[in-house]
């Protein structure tokens, strides 16, 4: 197999695996608004948010990670998707300070997920399997 189809291919996998992971924290805030808006205060320091405000923040992120997944708009989506991650990772920076701490651990996964979107980004015109835009 050809190097450009293999670069291809992880940038595909790359691509579906990060918006998988954005879809089901997106997913969260119209399962459990309670939560996400605790998460919310919690980690970004916006507390009060209600449902109804989880819910449009939810319809925003849904659209840019389907934007995502599909290679539209990739300055744009992959872009927003990048930073929205980064802001996330570096939100959690207790739970890095203390990694043996409950469940902190987990919160390392972030780590590479935050590569695999800066390698996105940095490679958005060479990610061209199953795209709406080449």
């Amino acid at each position: 197999m050809k190097t450009e189809k293999r670069l291809e291919i992880s940038l595909l996998a790359l691509r579906v695996t990060v918006a998988l992971v954005m879809l089901v924290w997106n997913l969260d805030k119209f399962i459990n608004p309670e939560h996400a808006a605790k998460v919310y205060e919690g980690f970004y320091l916006l507390g009060g948010l209600g449902r109804e405000v989880m819910y449009a923040i939810g319809a925003v992120e849904i659209i840019i990670v389907a934007a995502f997944i599909f290679g539209f708009m990739k300055r744009f989506s992959y872009g927003t998707v990048l930073v929205l991650h980064a802001i996330s990772t570096f939100s959690s920076y207790k739970q890095y300070l203390a990694p043996y701490d409950g469940p902190n651990i987990l919160f390392f996964a972030a780590w590479p997920m935050l590569g695999a979107c800066l390698a996105l980004y940095l490679l958005r015109d060479r990610d061209v399997l199953f795209t709406v835009s080449k």
